[in-house]
C-alpha cells in the first residue's frame, strides 16, 4: 500500500527541550530541587489535563503554585514555563526534510503540547506553516498514547486506510500504540534514520 500521508511528533523531532531549565528557574522561588519540580508538576495528572485542554493556562497556573507553594505572578511564570525549547542541528535537518516531503505527500504533525507551549513557539520558530494539518493534544482532548487520539488522526487526515499512513515519534510507547492500528511506525533517532525508515516504505527521499 502507498504511503500518502506523513505524520511527524514535535518534541525531540522538530525541536528539543529541557523542562529542567524551567524546573531550575522555579526551585529558586520555592524549597523544591530541580528534580523535585519535574517530579511535581511536568510529569504530572496536572500537566496531562493541561495538555489535554481539560483546564485553561490560569487554572494550570493556580495549581502549580499551590502545588510549589511559590509567589509568582502570571507573565514571570509564562516566560519560565516556555523557555525550555532550543533548536539542534538535527531539528533543522528534520525539519527541512519534512518541507522536501510535503509537495507529494499530505504532511501532518501529531503532539502531546499545551496552548503555552503552542502559541509561544508559533513566533519562536517557523516550523508549523511546512504542515497540511497540525493535530495538538490540547485541542484534541486527547494525549498520546490513548489510542483514540491515533483513531482521531486517520480521520482528521482522511486516510482509507491506517497503513497508507507513516509516522515517527521519539518515543517507543507512543510508536507502538500507533503500530496496533496499523500505522506504519518508526522510532525516531535520527534524520539519517527517518530518511532509511521512509525509504522502506517506498517514500522517496
Amino acid at each position: 500500500m502507498v504511503i500518502k500521508t506523513i505524520i511527524f511528533d514535535l518534541g525531540r523531532v522538530l525541536v528539543d527541550f529541557n523542562h529542567l531549565t524551567a524546573a531550575d528557574k522555579i526551585s529558586k522561588l520555592c524549597k523544591n530541587s530541580p528534580q523535585e519540580i519535574f517530579d511535581l508538576f511536568f510529569d504530572s495528572r496536572l500537566t496531562a489535563d493541561f495538555e489535554s485542554g481539560k483546564i485553561k493556562p490560569l487554572e494550570f497556573f493556580s495549581g502549580v503554585k499551590n502545588i510549589l507553594k511559590i509567589d509568582i505572578g502570571y507573565e514571570e511564570f509564562k516566560q519560565i514555563w516556555n523557555d525550555i525549547f532550543f533548536r539542534t542541528e538535527r531539528n533543522i535537518e528534520t525539519y527541512e526534510l519534512a518541507r522536501y516531503l510535503r509537495s507529494n505527500y499530505r504532511l501532518a504533525m501529531l503532539s502531546n503540547i499545551n496552548v503555552l507551549h503552542f502559541e509561544y513557539l508559533k513566533t519562536r520558530f517557523p516550523i508549523f506553516e511546512a504542515f497540511h494539518d497540525l493535530m495538538l493534544s490540547y485541542e484534541l482532548g486527547l494525549r498520546k498514547p490513548d489510542p483514540r487520539i491515533y483513531k482521531k488522526a486517520i480521520e482528521i487526515v482522511a486516510a482509507s486506510y491506517p497503513h497508507e499512513i507513516f509516522y515517527t515519534d521519539d518515543r517507543p510507547e507512543l510508536i507502538e500504540s500507533a503500530s496496533l492500528l496499523g500505522i506504519k511506525s518508526f522510532v525516531f533517532e535520527n534524520t539519517e534514520k527517518l530518511k532509511s525508515d521512509l525509504a522502506s516504505c517506498g517514500v522517496v527521499v
